[in-house]
């Protein structure tokens, strides 16, 4: 019995050394960066991009406040650098300003569009590539940069970084009816039954995502990024939502229509009023663009359903923006972007997500170069070097940096971007009010500035505006939200110097040299 005993013993204690070795390999190998390891660390992050969306039509959708507003916080100055699909985008992907990334405009003529981004090789390093890097599921569904495929070597091209890929190359995409997309390598076409809308189908898309992550790969975390071509035109809403706003008139702001632009540049100036007609056409569009966002508030509900089911919805942030903004009248502008007025620029950003405060404002300036290191941040991640932006995530946690920035650059290449390549229907439809700028002087290239209040001297928020054509634009927000009245022409030289002196650093800067120049005005 005792030889037994100690036999039994012996093999107990190296059964036992075994395990702990095994344990300290396999804990070795978590350690290292395996997916366990990451999903025990980080949150998931679903990017919800939308397309055109501006303040007035977000306010009003009564879901997405209901969704996102009140159960996160809300970034109500959240701007855009420049107002314009391709280059917004490429600058979200990235966390650089436009000038860094080289893209300002969305067609391939004049260096810009996907074709722009895929030449310049920018793609090699993005958000996605960080976060797939590390340990990361990386998802993409919708709308990517226009004119997507162009250029690339085939029609199933598919970025690096991503690892389910979902995004229309063929067809007619925008009207969300018969469309090719590139479904992870395979084109597959979608036609015009009510089961082809394409918010819809991109919604499916993403919670089959959600649900076979975290089913098949639980140990993962996962970012996705969901970019609906709502509400840009035509703003096809489905068939559920058609007339639900009907007589809807958009906003009749101040600025709306203006009367008296004889303050302004010769671009604005060159402009008729607008008609009654014109009115009417700017007033249904306005309908559709808020009855087709209420498609993608359906998409945000059924994310947020998914991941409750999946049991993931408190370690899951969920971002909500856009890519710029929208002007509907003001400045006897038609309906479009592309300018330095606050319609075009300033963009709905609400965030909600594991310790986010509920219901909470930021009043700070945030831009959409920001995004690309928030999400770094929570991934673990440290951004390239070049990034330009700077992370949001002490405002998650209910906390205002400091120091942060005071100011930031606009930028604008001018009326000949304004087309688009139309092949293959892939770039956007030309906006009413891009057809009538071109028609009648679109915006001139310029750069300018937003500066907080107490900043330069100046008591109010100044939007600052300098064109090529030797014009200029300043106004004072705070006293003149819909700027109405340009002041440039009253303002002091010394402020006027200063305004050029830090747009001129801003606009050459990059990185934490462009950062540290948006928190130091010049003397």
């Amino acid at each position: 019995m005792k030889p037994d005993s100690a036999h039994r013993r012996s093999w107990t204690l190296v059964v036992t050394l075994l395990l702990l070795v095994s344990g300290t390999v396999y804990a070795g190998l978590r350690f290292a960066g395996s997916p366990a390891s990451a999903a025990a660390t980080h949150p998931n992050i679903v990017f919800v991009l939308t397309d055109d969306l501006d303040e007035d039509v977000f306010a009003k959708d009564a879901g997405l406040q209901t969704l996102l507003t009140s159960q996160g916080t809300k970034f109500n100055k959240q701007f855009v650098e420049l107002s314009l699909c391709c280059p917004s985008r490429t600058s979200t992907l990235r966390g650089q300003f436009a000038h860094n990334t080289g893209i300002f405009t969305n067609d391939a003529a004049s260096g810009g569009g996907f074709q722009g981004v895929y030449n310049s090789g920018l793609e090699s390093s993005t958000v996605a590539t960080w976060l797939q890097g590390a340990g990361y599921r990386t998802g993409f569904f919708g709308k990517y940069l226009n004119g997507y495929p162009n250029g690339a070597p085939s029609s199933t091209y598919i970025p690096p970084g991503w690892t389910r890929w979902f995004s229309p190359n063929g067809g007619s995409p925008y009207s969300e009816y018969n469309y090719d997309v590139n479904d992870n390598g395979t084109t597959v076409h979608y036609g015009s039954t009510a089961s082809d809308y394409g918010v819809d189908v991109i919604s499916r898309k993403l919670s089959t995502f959600i649900t076979n992550t975290t089913t098949s790969y639980p140990n993962k975390p996962f970012f996705t990024y969901v970019a609906p071509y709502i509400p840009h035109g035509p703003a096809t809403p489905p068939a559920r939502y058609q007339g639900v706003y009907a007589g809807a008139k958009a906003p009749r702001t101040p600025s709306f229509n203006e009367d008296d632009v004889s303050d302004k540049p010769a671009w604005i100036r060159s402009k008729a009023k607008l008609t009654q007609a014109q009115v009417d056409n700017i007033d249904t569009l306005y309908e559709k663009r808020r009855e087709s966002l209420r498609a993608v508030t359906d998409l945000v509900q059924a994310a947020i359903d998914t991941l409750r089911a999946q049991g993931v919805l408190d370690n899951t942030y969920i971002v909500f923006t856009s890519d710029n903004g929208f002007h509907q009248g003001q400045h006897r502008l038609n309906s479009g972007k592309n300018t330095a007025y606050e319609e075009d620029l300033n963009v709905p950003l609400v965030i909600r997500g594991p310790g986010v405060p509920a219901g909470a404002v930021v009043n700070a300036f945030t831009l959409n170069v920001d995004l690309a290191p928030t999400f770094a941040e929570l991934a673990g991640v440290t951004p390239p070097s070049f990034v330009d932006g700077r992370s949001l995530v002490p405002f998650l946690k209910g906390a205002t940096p400091s120091p942060w920035r005071l100011a930031f650059l606009n930028e604008h290449a001018g009326p000949s971007t304004l087309n688009t390549n139309t092949q293959n229907n892939l770039l956007e439809p030309q906006d009413p009010g891009d057809a009538q700028a071109l028609a009648s002087g679109g915006a001139p290239v310029y750069v300018g500035l937003r500066a907080k209040p107490n900043t330069l001297g100046a008591h109010g928020a100044l939007n600052y505006v300098a064109y090529d054509t030797g014009e200029h634009e300043l106004y004072d927000l705070s006293a003149d939200p819909d700027q109405l009245d340009n002041s440039y022409n009253n303002a002091s030289l010394t402020l006027r110097q200063r305004l050029d002196a830090w747009v001129a650093k801003l606009k050459t800067a990059s990185g934490q040299a462009l950062r540290d120049a948006e928190e130091n005005p010049p003397l």
